[in-house]
C-alpha cells in the first residue's frame, strides 16, 4: 500500500545498509520491493547462497503488508470463487507458520453468526460461476456447514487447529450473550492471526541477511538490504537508484531484476522504461478501538462474518484492542490510501449489525489504517471476487532503458501479480525457484521447516515461558519487561536483553514498555530511518493508541545520539511523525515543538 514518507536527512551518518549497496553497486539479483513478500524472496535467496540485493523505498512493511488485517488464514471465502488451489496452500501454509513462526503466528478462534438456514443456496452457484455479486443474499447454515467441511478436509494433512462446530441458537448465546439475538446458529472454527506483521517482516529480512553474512562475500556479505532507497529509473548502466535520506543516487547492476513492489508494480515497471497493466489494487481500510465493552462481547475470539452488502466483514480482539474491518473498493493510485469518514460509518454499521446493543462512536478510535492489495487487474468483476492468488510475469529487457548487467548481457525482469501474507513463504519459494532457473542454480535449502527468526527456541507452553522469562530478569529487568521483550522480540530478545545489560540503561518516562538502550540497539540493529519507524513498525505504541507529545521528544531524544540527529533534526523527526500520524491514521498529537 506504500504510502511514501519523507522529510529532513542527516549527512552526518550515512546508514551502513545503504553504503554496503553503494560500496559493491552489484548484485546477482535485485529485488525491488521490501513487503513481506519481497523480503521472503530475499530470505530464500540468501539462503541458496545467492548474491542478492534488496531495495525498498519506504519502511519494510509499509506498504499493503503492514495494512492487512493481521490475519494468518485459508480464506474459507475463496472456496466460493473456486480457488481451491490457493485455499489448500493457505491452509497449509497456516498451519507451517504457526510451527515456525510460534512466537508472532498464534490460533484465533473465530466464530461466524448465521441468521438462516437455507439462504444463499441457489444465488452461491451464480456467484461462483459469474464472480458477480448481484443481489445481496446471505450464506445461510447450510452453504458455511459445506464450506466449512471442505475447509478442515484441507487441514487433515498436519493440521495443527481443531475441526469446526456449530451451536444452535441457545448454546451460541451462552457464549456471546450480546450477539444479535435473531441468530439461528453460529460456526466457529480456527485460523491464526499475526498480531507483529511488521516485526515478522523485520525477522524474515534479518534472517536472510544473516544467511547472506555466513555465505561471505564482498562488502556487506552477499545478501543487502536497505530501507528508503527508491527506483529512479533504468540506462545503459543499469538500474539508478535514489537513497531517500540522504538525496544521493547511485547506479547498481544486477542479472535478474524481482519486481515485489505489489500495487505499484505496473508503476515500477514504467519507471525501468516497459510499462505494464497487470495491476488493479483495491483499498482496505481498518481502525482500531478502546472500547471494552466490545472486546467482552467477543470473548476472545474473532467474530467474522458477511454484512448486508455481501461483503465478508470481521470484529477482532488484538490485546486490549478491538480491530474492525475491512472494505474493499476499488483504488484510486493517485490518492492517499486512508480510511474515510464513510468507511468508519460502515464500520459503524457492521458492528451494530451483529452487536446491536452495543453503542460505538469515533471517541472509541484510537488508530485507523488503509491500503491498497496488490490484486490483478479486474475490469468488470467485482472487488470481493478478484483472485487472492499471485503469478510471475517474466519479461527480458535489452537496448536503451535495458537492465544492462556488467557482462552487457540482456536481463530478466520477474514482475510479481497478487499474493498474500499467508502464502509468501510459498510464493517465496516459488519466486526463488524462478529466479534459480534463470541464474543456472539449485536450490540448496527448504524453508518449509525453517524456523523464522526468533521462533527458533521460543517457549510454546504457559509453563516454559514463565521459565523463559525468569531466567532472563535481572536489575532493570522484572518479569513484566523481559515479557513485553519476549512478545516483541521472540527468542531474539535474548540478543536484546544482553545489549541492554551492557550499558547503563533507563525506562522512558512515557512508557514503560520502552528504554534508552533498547532504542539504542533498533538504531543499530533495525535500519531505523525516521522517528514514525519505531511508533508504527518497530512497536505497536500507534496501534494501540499509546503515542503522546512527550513519547515523541523522549523517542527523538534517544535516537539522537545513534543516528546522528541535532536538535533541528531532532524536532524535524517529531513533526514528521506528527504528519504522518494525522494524514493516514487519523491521529493528533501535539508535542513541545508545535
Amino acid at each position: 500500500m506504500g504510502n511514501r514518507i519523507s522529510g529532513t536527512s542527516s549527512e552526518a551518518r550515512r546508514r551502513e545498509s545503504a553504503a554496503a549497496l553503494k560500496e559493491r553497486p552489484s548484485a546477482q539479483v535485485l529485488i525491488i520491493g521490501g513487503g513481506i513478500n519481497g523480503v521472503g524472496t530475499f530470505r530464500d535467496l540468501a539462503l541458496q547462497g545467492v548474491d542478492v540485493a534488496l531495495v525498498e523505498r519506504g519502511d519494510y512493511c509499509q506498504g499493503a503488508s503492514g495494512a492487512s488485517s493481521h490475519m494468518i488464514h485459508g480464506g474459507i471465502r475463496y472456496l466460493e470463487n473456486g480457488e481451491f488451489r490457493l485455499v489448500k496452500e493457505s491452509v497449509v501454509e497456516r498451519n507451517r507458520l504457526l510451527r515456525i513462526a510460534p512466537h508472532y503466528v498464534k490460533p484465533l478462534q473465530t466464530t461466524i453468526p448465521i441468521f438462516s438456514t437455507f439462504s444463499g443456496i441457489l444465488s452461491a452457484p451464480v456467484r461462483f460461476l459469474t464472480h458477480k455479486q448481484g443481489k445481496p443474499k446471505e450464506r445461510g447454515a447450510f452453504l458455511i456447514k459445506l464450506g466449512l467441511s471442505i475447509y478442515d478436509f484441507f487441514s487433515r494433512d498436519g493440521g495443527s487447529v481443531p475441526k469446526h462446530q456449530f451451536l444452535g441458537r441457545d448454546k451460541a448465546l451462552a457464549e456471546l450473550p450480546q450477539l444479535h439475538q435473531g441468530i439461528k446458529y453460529t460456526a466457529t472454527y480456527f485460523d491464526a492471526s499475526v498480531h507483529n506483521p511488521e516485526r515478522l517482516t523485520l525477522d524474515v529480512l534479518q534472517d536472510g541477511e544473516k544467511a547472506g553474512h555466513a555465505a561471505g562475500g564482498a562488502a556487506g556479505g552477499s545478501a543487502r538490504a536497505s530501507n528508503y532507497v527508491s527506483l529512479v529509473s533504468m540506462g545503459a548502466n543499469g538500474v539508478r537508484l535514489r537513497d531517500e535520506l540522504t538525496g544521493g543516487e547511485f547506479d547498481f547492476q544486477a542479472d535478474v531484476i524481482v519486481n515485489t513492489t505489489g500495487a505499484w508494480v505496473d508503476l515500477t515497471n514504467q519507471a525501468m522504461g516497459a510499462a505494464s497493466t497487470f495491476m488493479g489494487g483495491t483499498k482496505g481500510s481498518h481502525i482500531v478501538l478502546d472500547h471494552p465493552e466490545l472486546l467482552a462481547a467477543c470473548n476472545g475470539r474473532e467474530i467474522f462474518f458477511e454484512h448486508t452488502d455481501g461483503r465478508i466483514v470481521l470484529i477482532y480482539p488484538m490485546g486490549d484492542r478491538v480491530l474492525v474491518g475491512t472494505t474493499d473498493v476499488d483504488a484510486d493510485m493517485s490518492q492517499d490510501a486512508v480510511c474515510t469518514e464513510e468507511e468508519v460509518d460502515y464500520f459503524f454499521d457492521l458492528v451494530g449489525h451483529v452487536f446491536p446493543t452495543i453503542a460505538v462512536d469515533r471517541n472509541h478510535i484510537v488508530y485507523s489504517f488503509s491500503g491498497v492489495r496488490p490484486l490483478p487487474r479486474h475490469d468488470a468483476t467485482q472487488p470481493g471476487f478478484v483472485s487472492r492468488d499471485y503469478r510471475i510475469e517474466r519479461s527480458v529487457r535489452t537496448g536503451d532503458g535495458a537492465a544492462a548487467t556488467p557482462g552487457g548481457k540482456a536481463a530478466v525482469v520477474l514482475s510479481l501479480v497478487g499474493g498474500k501474507w499467508t502464502t509468501f513463504r510459498a510464493l517465496a519459494e516459488h519466486m526463488t525457484n524462478d529466479v534459480l532457473r534463470e541464474l543456472g542454480k539449485e536450490r540448496k535449502v527448504s524453508t518449509a521447516k525453517l524456523a523464522i527468526g526468533g521462533g527458533a527456541g521460543f517457549p510454546v507452553t504457559a509453563q516454559a515461558e514463565q521459565e523463559w522469562i525468569k531466567s532472563h530478569m535481572g536489575p532493570g529487568l522484572d518479569a513484566g519487561r523481559v515479557e513485553g521483550l519476549l512478545t516483541r522480540y521472540g527468542t531474539r530478545a535474548g540478543e536484546v536483553i544482553a545489549f541492554l545489560k551492557a550499558g547503563e540503561d533507563a525506562p522512558l518516562r512515557s512508557t514503560r514498555e520502552l528504554s534508552v538502550r533498547e532504542l539504542e540497539f533498533m538504531a543499530h540493529n533495525e535500519q531505523v530511518g525516521h522517528l514514525v519507524d519505531v511508533l508504527i513498525r518497530r512497536t505497536s505504541l500507534a496501534f494501540r493508541g499509546l503515542v503522546t507529545g512527550e513519547l515523541l521528544n523522549e523517542i527523538a531524544e534517544a535516537l539522537g545520539g545513534p543516528l546522528g540527529w541535532d536538535a533541528t533534526k531532532r524536532q524535524a523527526e517529531v513533526r514528521l511523525a506528527q504528519e504522518v500520524l494525522h494524514r493516514y491514521h487519523k491521529v493528533n498529537v501535539h508535542s513541545l515543538v508545535d
